[in-house]
Formats: C-alpha cells, sequence, structure tokens
C-alpha cells in the first residue's frame, strides 16, 4: 500500500499494519509520520520499543532475532529500523525479506530511510514493505507550497495570519521546515491568539532560508531568474565558494548541451532526458530550459564559463562575480549585460 504523508492519521484510525517504510529527506515530515506510528502503537497497547541503527557494520541477523526474541512485559513491541543513508544490498535485502517472511504480525515494523530514487522504490525489499503494510514518500514542500503549509500549520494551532505575514515568513525559511515550525511556534509564544500581520513576522523571525546551488540551478532552469539570483546573492553573502557552484552549474550546463543537441538531431525529448538520466520531478525543469535555449546558446554559456573560471581565480582583468551572476540570468532567460 503507497500513503501520502497526509492520508496516513486517517489510515492509522481505522488498522495498523505490520510493517511501514517512511523515506524522504525532510526531516521534519518524516520525523511526524513515524511519531505516527508510534503513537498509533502505543494506542493499541505496544509500549515497549527496540531500535536498531543501521550502519556499514550492521549485523542483519539482529533484525531476525529482535522479531523472534520474546518480552518479559508485553506480548508485541515496535522494531524500529533505521537504515539513513546506508545503502541496501542483496544481503540486508534478503534478510529484511526474511524477517517479513516470518513475522505472525505480532510485531510492527518501522523502516526509515532517506529519499530513495525510483529504481530503489522498485526493489525487492521495499515491494516486500509495500505487499506486507504501507509506504509513504515524504516530499520536501515545494516553494509554490509553503505558503498554504504555513497558513495551515499556524490554523491547525488556533494562529490568525494575514497572507503578507505568511508570504514573509515562507521567504525567511524558505527550504527549511524545521526553522518553520520552530518560528510558528515561537510566534504562538509571543503573540498569543492575536493576529499576526507582516510587522510582526519581521521583528520576531530571523532568516533561516535553507537556499544551495542545486535549488539555484532548479530556480534558473525554471526561468525564475530573480529568485535564483536572490540565492546567488544570498550564497555569496554567506562566504558560499563560486568556484564550486561554477563547477555545479557547468555540469548542468553540458547536460543541457547534449540534451539539446540531441534534440535537434530528431531525437524524442523524453527519450533523451531517460538516456541523459535526467530524475523524473526535473524532467519539466529541463524541458522548459530547453524550450527557450537552443545548443548554440548554452554552448555560447559553456564559453562564458571558460572566461568565469579565471576570473574567479584573479587570472584575467574581468569581474568574476559580475560574469557568474550574467550567466545564471542567462540561463534563466533574463540576461542583464549587453553582448
Amino acid at each position: 500500500m503507497r500513503l501520502r504523508p497526509e492520508q496516513l492519521p486517517a489510515h492509522l484510525e481505522k488498522s495498523l499494519h505490520t510493517a511501514y517504510l517512511v523515506t524522504g529527506d525532510e526531516l521534519l515530515l518524516t520525523q511526524e509520520c513515524c511519531d505516527q506510528i508510534r503513537r498509533a502503537c502505543r494506542t493499541q497497547g505496544i509500549d515497549e520499543r527496540e531500535v536498531l541503527e543501521v550502519d556499514r557494520s550492521f549485523d542483519w541477523n539482529q533484525l531476525l532475532a529482535a522479531g523472534n526474541s520474546l518480552s518479559l512485559f508485553a506480548e508485541r513491541k515496535l522494531i524500529e529500523l533505521r537504515l539513513g543513508t546506508v545503502k541496501m544490498d542483496q544481503k540486508s535485502s534478503a534478510a529484511l525479506q526474511e524477517y517479513l517472511q516470518h513475522s505472525d504480525g505480532s510485531n510492527i515494523l518501522l523502516v526509515s530511510c532517506g529519499r530513495l530514487d525510483s529504481r530503489s522504490m522498485n526493489a525487492k525489499w521495499v515491494k516486500a514493505l509495500d505487499g506486507a503494510g504501507a509506504v509513504i514518500q515524504v516530499w520536501p514542500v515545494e516553494r509554490r507550497q509553503l505558503g498554504p503549509w504555513i497558513a495551515q500549520r499556524m490554523q491547525s494551532r488556533g494562529m490568525q495570519a494575514d497572507r503578507a505575514a505568511i508570504e514573509l515568513l515562507a521567504d525567511r525559511v524558505e527550504g527549511n521546515l524545521l526553522a518553520a515550525d520552530q518560528e510558528i511556534e515561537k510566534l504562538r509564544v509571543l503573540v498569543g491568539e492575536r493576529p499576526i500581520d507582516a510587522d510582526i513576522v519581521a521583528s520576531a523571525v530571523a532568516s533561516s532560508a535553507r537556499y544551495d546551488v542545486f535549488k539555484l540551478i532548479d530556480a534558473a532552469l525554471a526561468g525564475n531568474a530573480g529568485h535564483a539570483l536572490t540565492m546567488l546573492n544570498y550564497l555569496s553573502a554567506e562566504g558560499g565558494e563560486e568556484i564550486p557552484m561554477l563547477g555545479a552549474l557547468c555540469r548542468e550546463l553540458r547536460t543541457l548541451y547534449q540534451c539539446a543537441t540531441a534534440i535537434e538531431q530528431g531525437n524524442g525529448i523524453e527519450r533523451v532526458l531517460d538516456n541523459a538520466r535526467v530524475w523524473d520531478k526535473r524532467k519539466a525543469l529541463y524541458k522548459q530550459c530547453l524550450q527557450r535555449h537552443s545548443s548554440q546558446a548554452l554552448g555560447n554559456l559553456l564559453q562564458l564559463s571558460a572566461r568565469i573560471d579565471p576570473a574567479l581565480k584573479g587570472q584575467s582583468g574581468e569581474n568574476g562575480k559580475l560574469l557568474l551572476t550574467e550567466m545564471v540570468a542567462m540561463l534563466a532567460g533574463r540576461p542583464f549585460l549587453p553582448n
């Protein structure tokens, strides 16, 4: 069974399955999903919990032993298997499948891990968990979804905020849901039941935006030049090194150039993107960018990158930061320097 995070509470009210997989990189939301499963276990009288932290030296016989061991204090227990970022191999996959095959349903297994790609989601161990219980994929909250997410979060705590306040808070904490939740709780304590406006948010909330070069690239691919340049300025002000940022941009540009060349040779865009191993979630961004840029335009950007590198290193008389800014703006389709 596949469940979205928002479907989990209703599911747990009706039934408690013997196995759950919670996967995703958004720490706050994955923690909350796991907490909901733990509470459901306690409601069912399952108070004992055994936690298994998996690392490279983990002995998978521990999982089988946990499932077979009897407790002196309870008939059932919750077994938490925390994979973190450890990759499942054939041996670990077999051990997990063996556990599920021999489980009599008395214990509950909660497996948590980071985001799984599409290939991993089709692995045998994931399908085994899917068949025995439920798989919950947690996706990051995109910027356009962040305002409604904050509004719903505030409403659930009895708070009132106008649209300007919500948007300002979203700007201050962009990409960092843990910070957003903490700031909402701080506002609840400071303001109480009074309506919240933008001035209150501006004075009470610190800037906790979680920017990185990959979000910068995605904004540029989407044609959102203003947002991309804001992130570039933020990263530079925070001490982000321009050379690694340039390297990440160049890697993306090379992939885009190869895709544009293949499409202009008559290949279908879906096949081209698959061959370039573009993730499904990023295909829409690539399509937007490839509609704006020909292979020649992308080649010009790569040539520009060859000027930026020595400029940033002080090996030429050009302004490297200005050229990097222009490169991002051009990728987003909004150049500002004269040809």
